[in-house]
């Protein structure tokens, strides 16, 4: 069986302060995109993670395929599997790749087995792998809030049908980007912006992350900027970084400069 795991952007990221219990309280956009990791799961007699493509490092029991296995045989009795990810999606770039990997894990094993599994409990044990998972249940667009995982319906009007993402190679790991984040009240709320016309974006959709993590990482700012050059309706990091996507409503030709961090270009 193989299938292929979807990531995802952010379209405006709001952080609304800490909670009790050291998470921070977030309001985003989730739009999944088409760029995908590739994943096959095979019965075996004994369980085997193989991974190709980006090299993720670590050990293969502290991957997050490897955790949705085992997740699931906890719950529910199934036997051994083999998988292999052909990891595409870079790690530690804000589009979610690890959390979509989980998630799509999981659903293959429930149809591999023929799983009697609701959508409620395909939610509650993908949210303990992390916050991001239960977005790839449903996938499309949805409203996170919460630390990510309590998610709704949104429209959204009026998105340019075509996308460039851009990563330029940083791993900035959650806990870096969280340590120098300031949350601000100021802001509209993304219901408001996503009423008004897609050029208005660039005025009132914000990422809260990118003013600390462009202070670190001039060159994220750089790539932002440089799409908006391109002509793009809206340009962003996307959650945490360090990838930068733009929106347009046509295909467009890219500076030999951009082409460098091209990791995806193409219709939404």
């Amino acid at each position: 069986m193989i299938k292929f795991a979807p990531a995802k952007i952010n379209l405006g990221l709001h952080v609304l302060g800490k909670r009790s219990d050291g998470f921070h309280r977030i309001e985003t956009c989730m739009m999944e995109i088409p760029f995908y990791d590739i994943i096959e799961i095979t019965k075996s007699f004994e369980y085997e993670f193989i991974q190709s493509g980006i090299d993720v490092g670590g050990k293969s029991s502290d991957n997050l395929c490897t955790k949705a296995f085992l997740l699931l045989k906890h719950h529910h009795e199934i036997s051994n599997v083999r998988i292999h990810l052909r990891k595409q999606v870079p790690i530690g770039a804000g589009l979610g790749g690890g959390s979509s990997d989980a998630v799509t894990v999981i659903k293959m094993l429930v149809e591999l087995f023929q799983l009697q599994v609701s959508e409620k409990e395909l939610e509650e044990m993908s949210s303990s792998l992390g916050s991001d998972c239960p977005f790839f249940i449903k996938g499309g667009i949805q409203l996170a809030e919460g630390r990510g995982e309590v998610l709704s319906s949104i429209t959204v009007k009026s998105i340019p049908r075509y996308l460039v993402l851009l990563n330029p190679g940083i791993h900035i790991s959650t806990k870096e980007a969280y340590s120098n984040v300031s949350s601000s009240q100021d802001k509209s709320s993304l219901e408001e912006v996503f009423s008004s016309p897609s050029r208005q974006w660039k005025k009132h959709l914000k990422n809260d992350f990118e003013e600390s993590v462009f202070k670190n990482h001039p060159k994220i700012k750089e790539l932002k900027t440089k799409l908006y050059e391109a002509g793009a309706y809206y340009a962003s990091m996307s959650g945490s970084g360090s990838s930068v996507f733009g929106l347009f409503n046509e295909p467009v030709t890219l500076s030999e400069e951009l082409k460098k961090d091209l990791v995806y270009s193409g219709n939404l």
